[in-house]
């Protein structure tokens, strides 16, 4: 006789819960299945990105504690999808002995730029000038032009206000005043172009650096990702990698640290943001390293022996697929014909989102020995899919 079935089925793999729903989540879940890792998903709505793939998912407010208890019960660790999570309870989680990782005292570096820019310049890391004000005063005695940003919240050029005159800064401090954080002004940077070194350290200690690569923004958002940096000095290259892992020994980021930088015309790097999760500057990684950032992430927040950063291919180029402006354009599914029997090598990943203009609905990536092939490459699938193409590019 078979025995009856039961409801209760023995975990072959410590749970990790996930905190957020969106695409990063949904691209920790495939290295999660490869690892036979379960996961359980605190989603902030049905059907969004991750709670599309991830069977083990409620739904709720990560502002809750008590929703956050409840998502992380029997789990051994939780990391998250965004850094928005307050820090007051992530430190409660810890409190209750759950792993977070990062954890609150890393974390808040991320979500807060004035405590970020603080820690950095007590640790003597190049960063622009900058400095916190509330008023028009204070603005003009920073120096105008100048770079206004919310201390918290900001994300995609959101919160972010570029401003030349006391009348542009009116607006800035009135949305800081409302909403309750505090401003930073930072210079402009007359900056060569956009680097991010991208690193993960484990609880352990055990740390591993990719390759620094070039990132180019279009209204806020990352655009396109060459990996590695082309023309990059390799001083300066192991310059920022070094200031990575400095930072993420420093703060003790478990997982992975995203360390965006201005490359300056005169030949310097500084500091621009932090970000402590899988970023958007390491999708290449999916396809073009030995290790993903995506599974490296997981193995350091399960303090497993990390995998290799090391590129597969010469180059690798990312591009994002961001929806567009024209409204005929119908499933992003139907660009697979066209676009894989274009180009068999490329890959390409897509996040079960809606088309909006402006937002990141899915990227591409294209690998291998001529860097002006995988740009061309990896730009026309990026603009197919968004249907900025006709029949006659083929």
């Amino acid at each position: 006789m078979p025995e009856p079935a039961t409801s209760q089925v023995t975990p072959l793999a410590p749970t990790l819960a996930i905190v957020g729903g969106g695409q990063l989540a949904r691209m920790m879940a495939q290295s999660a299945v490869a690892l036979g890792v379960p996961l359980r998903l605190l989603a902030e709505a049905e059907g969004v990105s991750a709670a599309q793939v991830v069977p083990d998912h409620l739904v709720g407010d990560y502002r809750d504690l008590a929703v956050l208890r409840e998502a992380t019960r029997g789990c051994v660790a939780v990391t998250f999808d965004h850094e928005h999570v307050p820090t007051e309870h992530l430190h409660a989680l810890s409190d209750d002995g759950l792993a977070v990782h990062p954890g609150p005292a890393a974390l808040v570096h991320a979500q807060d730029k004035g405590v970020m820019r603080e820690r950095l310049a007590a640790m003597g890391v190049p960063c622009p000038r900058n400095a916190l004000v509330g008023s028009v005063a204070e603005v003009e005695a920073f120096g105008l032009p100048c770079v206004l940003k919310t201390t918290r919240g900001g994300y995609d050029g959101k919160g972010v206000w570029f401003v030349s005159t006391a009348e542009e800064a009116a607006e800035p401090l009135r949305v800081a005043a409302e909403t309750g954080v505090r401003l930073l002004a930072e210079e402009r940077v007359d900056f060569r172009r956009e680097l991010s070194a991208l690193v993960v350290r484990s609880p352990s200690g055990q740390a591993a650096a990719y390759p620094v690569v070039a990132s180019t923004q279009l209204d806020g958002i990352c655009h396109e990702v060459v990996a590695p940096a082309p023309g990059l000095d390799p001083e300066l290259a192991g310059q920022a990698q070094q200031i990575a892992l400095r930072i993420a020994g420093e703060l003790g980021v478990t997982g992975v640290l995203a360390v965006e930088l201005f490359e300056t015309a005169d030949g310097r790097i500084l500091v621009n943001e932090l970000a402590m999760r899988p970023h958007n500057t390491g999708h290449w990684t999916q396809d073009g390293a030995v290790t993903s950032q995506f599974e490296n992430h997981l193995r350091a927040v399960l303090d497993l022996p990390l995998g290799s950063p090391a590129p597969r291919a010469t180059w690798t180029v990312m591009v994002n697929i961001l929806g567009g402006e024209r409204p005929d354009v119908g499933r992003l599914y139907d660009g697979f014909p066209h676009a894989l029997a274009r180009d068999p090598h490329l890959r390409v990943h897509l996040y079960g989102k809606a088309l909006r203009p402006g937002r990141k609905v899915g990227h591409v990536n294209a690998y291998g020995d001529d860097l002006e092939e995988c740009l061309e490459r990896a730009r026309h699938a990026a603009a197919w899919f968004r249907g900025d193409l006709g029949d006659e590019s083929e």
